[in-house]
């Protein structure tokens, strides 16, 4: 996947973000979680969380890129307010390091 090979990076302790500029105009996001996380109760729980606030904070996103997250067990433990801001703070990182 071109966003792993020649994309940046950002670590929190939930999640892994990579990130590419895009052509398109706008962020795009994908998700993924391993099994080694859980069932898929808890997979498909985690990928709702990022997906919803990726959709809450779009507009925020000022710099087009293709975005890849990757959860952790650690988003299920955590309260939401704490989840956004890791997920807000990675991403300004990315948009930090993909504009220079």
């Amino acid at each position: 996947m071109e966003v792993y090979r020649r994309g940046r990076k950002a670590r929190r302790p939930l999640f892994l973000v990579f990130g590419l500029p895009n052509e398109v105009g706008r962020c795009r996001l994908g998700i993924t979680v391993t099994r080694k996380v859980g069932g898929a109760v808890a997979r498909n729980r985690i990928k709702r969380v990022l997906r919803d606030l990726f959709r809450r904070n779009q507009a925020t996103f000022d710099c087009p890129m293709d975005l890849v997250v990757n959860g952790q067990r650690a988003v299920l433990s955590m309260p939401a307010q704490r989840i956004e801001r890791e997920f807000l703070s990675a991403i300004a990182e990315l948009a930090g390091k993909v504009g220079q």
